[in-house]
């Protein structure tokens, strides 16, 4: 994979297509994270993609995140990931797409940061790789990337200490904030982590850090509460992301009895959706039973979903579609 802007000096203006606007502080909403749809035989199903990014467009979400961990970046080459990257942004339109860089090295970090945002992207998400473990480490790793894929590039802050085992306390995030101008947002995805979030915002609340957007993960697990401690919105995935989109809006809307019901109706959906191993085939099988990707396949190596998980996803669809129609007359 060629990468254009290696011939440019980190300190020289970008050339990126600005058809939509860069990422900033002010994101707020759901930026659902996509899964990357496959044929059954392995290879990326191209006409699920733009269907699926149709999907997520007409259900309201303010962005999309491609290539997180639950597209199953690590099972894509660069050319592959590249060219999902592209195909998502073109589809998108106006939509602003976030691209996952996290790499183990900043080459290819900086050669799909640079080349999605050549195609359009809005920013970028980088995570920390397992390996660090001092304050000091963490906040030094982040200053690094910044400058490999260039200052002129925003991005997205993944802190998702349970599957990278990186602790990131308020503290330390606010170090990282303060030291990059182009972080302009947290992926808040620790868990047990509402006081977190109540920490950060006070922190902005005493004058003590600049503002930046925090969407949260966890599949929405405690979106409820995550809203109501101050985060903006939600950058995750779940088998009902126009659910997600209504939650965030009730709840900005001062509604939090509506919008605590709707939750409360999907809750159990989402907690199953949760389980390590299988979270990803739930997912996925529900997104083909609701028509938005062709088949429900991962890439090996995968856990598929057993008789008795199949049937217990069913019965907790047929409960959700008597309170939430969007769960009726699915596909079987």
């Amino acid at each position: 994979m060629g990468d254009v802007a290696s011939r440019r000096g980190l300190n020289e203006p970008p050339t990126f297509q600005r058809e939509r606007r860069m990422l900033d502080h002010t994101a707020t909403g759901v930026f659902v994270i996509a899964p990357t749809p496959f044929h059954e035989d392995g290879r990326i199903d191209q006409g699920s993609i733009d269907r699926m990014v149709d999907a997520f467009a007409a259900a309201g979400v303010a962005g999309v995140t491609v290539l997180g961990m639950m597209g199953e970046a690590p099972k894509l080459d660069a050319e592959e990931a590249l060219a999902v990257a592209r195909q998502v942004v073109r589809r998108a339109g106006r939509l602003p797409v976030v691209v996952g860089v996290s790499a183990p090295g900043f080459a290819a970090m900086r050669s799909l940061a640079r080349t999605s945002m050549e195609a359009g992207a809005a920013g970028v998400m980088i995570a920390p790789p397992p390996s660090l473990r001092t304050d000091d480490q963490i906040v030094g790793y982040f200053s690094q990337a910044s400058e490999a894929i260039g200052r002129d590039i925003p991005f997205v802050l993944q802190d998702y200490p349970l599957a990278l085992g990186v602790v990131m306390t308020p503290a330390v995030i606010r170090r990282i904030v303060e030291a990059n101008p182009a972080c302009v947002m947290l992926k808040h995805e620790d868990w047990p982590g509402l006081d977190k979030i109540t920490a950060l915002r006070a922190f902005q609340g005493e004058g003590g850090l600049r503002p930046f957007s925090i969407l949260t993960g966890n599949g929405g697990l405690f979106l409820d509460l995550e809203l109501e401690r101050g985060a903006d919105g939600a950058m995750t995935g779940y088998g009902f992301p126009d659910m997600l989109v209504d939650l965030v809006r009730l709840s900005a809307e001062g509604r939090r009895e509506a919008a605590q019901d709707l939750f409360d109706a999907h809750l159990p959906l989402i907690r199953y959706e949760q389980q390590p191993g299988i979270g990803l085939a739930v997912r996925k099988y529900v997104l083909r039973r609701r028509g938005i990707i062709g088949t429900e396949t991962q890439r090996r190596p995968a856990v598929a979903l057993s008789p008795a998980s199949r049937a217990e996803v069913d019965y907790l669809l047929a409960r959700l579609a008597r309170w939430d129609g969007r769960a009726a007359g699915l596909a079987p």
